[in-house]
């Protein structure tokens, strides 16, 4: 397929996957509570099994149970607002996992790190979203303005998928040299540079239109420079991770995507800096 038909059917596959996508993120994210917790775990399951095709291919099933029940006690336990024991509890559930697959992998290490690979993210997006809130159960109707962490939380995902449709769409355009070529080859540094500069834009923007963010606009841009530059090294870093297994892509759910992780990876690295974000700002440390 020629270069230009390939871009445009990609793209073209992405903006798909976007429309399924993105209204049922944000209905989760705004109604929060037992919704965005369901859509959460079915997250973690999903991407366990991916992950456990990938690090454990001879035992797959055995290895994806024992990651998503492990990664799943830490996120229950922040959902019921122990967010300080939910760390504990992940910790402990990587030392669990990778005991109980000890027999069924030769690598049963891996199995220990998917759940510290996965659960963190999911973590940070249960605390994220559950800051400055104060209703309980689901908010029928919905309620304008919403709540301080649905904003946080809608600007976090804004700045990953600005980042990377950034990325991509720059990137494409202008070419030129590559960003890390043994690792990801088809990665430039202009599409590096033009996904940060949209994810700031798009962090900006979200924080003007939001209620529940007051940030000074430098201070908003750099929030988003800095979510997207953490949106980008989750995307190097799973492309290492599946150089080491020898896959292309982490499965095949998402058209257009590959899995779920190959969608999701730059989103659970920005989870953690814009939920560290969020903590200077509820501590006044942030401008």
């Amino acid at each position: 397929m020629p270069p230009a038909k390939a871009f445009s059917a990609n793209l073209a596959a992405r903006v798909m996957s976007g429309v399924v996508l993105v209204p049922l993120a944000l209905v989760a994210i705004w109604f929060g509570g037992g919704p965005f917790l369901l859509i959460l775990a079915i997250a973690v399951g999903l991407l366990a099994i991916e992950w456990a095709k990938m690090s454990a291919p001879n035992a797959p099933a055995e290895v994806a149970v024992a990651i998503t029940v492990a990664a799943l006690a830490g996120v229950f336990a922040a959902y019921t607002g122990w967010y300080y024991s939910a760390w504990l509890v992940m910790l402990g559930g990587a030392i669990v996992a990778a005991y109980a697959s000890r027999h069924r992998t030769e690598r049963a290490f891996d199995a220990g790190y998917g759940v510290i690979y996965i659960a963190p993210a999911v973590i940070v997006m249960v605390w994220l979203r559950d800051t400055g809130s104060a209703q309980e159960g689901i908010p029928w109707p919905p309620s304008w303005p919403p709540e301080p962490g649905v904003s946080w939380t809608i600007l976090l995902f804004a700045v990953t998928w600005a980042a990377d449709i950034g990325a991509y769409a720059v990137g494409n355009m202008l070419k030129g040299p590559k960003l890390w070529p043994r690792i990801s080859p088809n990665k430039t540094w202009s599409g590096f540079i033009g996904g940060l500069v949209v994810a700031g834009l798009a962090a900006l923007g979200v924080s003007q239109a939001m209620p529940g963010i007051d940030l000074h606009l430098g201070t908003a841009f750099a929030i988003g420079l800095f979510g997207g530059l953490a949106t980008m090294a989750g995307d190097l870093w799973e492309s290492i991770l599946k150089r080491r297994f020898g896959v292309k892509d982490s499965g095949d759910l998402i058209p257009g995507h590959g899995g779920l992780l190959d969608r999701v990876d730059g989103l659970m690295f920005a989870a953690i800096a814009i939920g560290l974000c969020r903590l200077l700002d509820l501590k006044g440390w942030i401008p």
